[in-house]
C-alpha cells in the first residue's frame, strides 16, 4: 500500500534518540501493537519451521503474516505493517518517510547502536491530515538467515522465487537490520 506524504520533518530523522522523556500514549500503543504482531508472527513461524522447515515458514510470511497485520490493524484502529529497504514482497516497499527512517536506522547501527532498540516516531501531515508515524527496527536473527541470508538452500530459493518474483530480501547477516515494523495513525 502506497502512502503519500505532503510535508515531513526530515531533519529530525537524523537525531539518534527517539525520546528524551516519557513516551507518548501513541508510542506506547504502537509498541504494544508491534509486540503483538511480532509475537504472533514469531509463534506462527516457529510452528511452521517445526512442521516443514523454511519452505513452510515462507508460506506463513506469504499468507498468514498479512492476515495477522490486518487483524491487529483493525483491532487497534491504525495501520500496522512491515517494510524494508530490501523487501521480499514489493507491496511492502517503503514510502519516502519510511525510507528516510530506515536509512537513519542503518546510520545509527553503523555508529554502534543496537538495532533491537531502535525506534522513531513523528507527527507529519499526510494528505492534509495530522498523522502519527512510528517505526521499530527488526534485527536479523540467526533463524532468519534460512530465508534471508547469503547461503539459502535451493528448495527455499525455489519457493521464494515462486511466491516473490521481485524478491530483494536476501544477503543479510545476523544482526543486520532486516526492516522495520511501521505504524500510520491519523490523529
Amino acid at each position: 500500500m502506497k502512502r503519500t506524504l505532503i510535508a515531513i520533518g526530515i531533519a529530525s530523522l537524523l537525531a539518534a534518540p527517539a525520546y528524551a522523556g516519557e513516551p507518548s500514549k501513541e508510542v506506547m500503543e504502537s509498541r504494544a501493537a508491534i509486540k503483538q504482531l511480532g509475537g504472533t508472527l514469531k509463534g506462527e513461524l516457529k510452528a511452521a519451521m517445526k512442521q516443514g522447515g523454511p519452505t513452510e515458514a515462507i508460506k506463513v510470511c506469504n499468507t498468514v503474516a498479512p492476515a495477522i497485520a490486518a487483524d491487529i490493524s483493525k483491532k487497534n484502529g491504525f495501520d500496522v505493517a512491515r517494510t524494508s529497504l530490501k523487501p521480499r514482497n514489493a507491496g511492502n516497499a517503503p514510502d519516502a518517510w519510511e525510507t528516510k527512517v530506515l536509512q537513519s536506522f542503518e546510520d545509527r547501527k553503523a555508529a554502534g547502536e543496537n538495532p533491537g532498540k531502535m525506534e522513531f516516531s513523528e507527527v507529519v501531515d499526510m494528505d492534509g491530515k495530522k498523522t502519527f508515524r512510528y517505526m521499530k527496527a527488526i534485527p536479523t536473527g540467526k533463524v532468519c538467515l534460512n530465508c534471508h541470508g547469503t547461503e539459502i538452500k535451493p528448495g527455499v530459493i525455489k519457493q521464494i522465487n515462486a511466491l516473490y518474483p521481485e524478491d530483494k530480501a536476501t544477503g543479510f547477516k545476523e544482526g543486520d537490520i532486516r526492516g522495520a515494523f511501521t505504524i500510520i495513525r491519523e490523529m
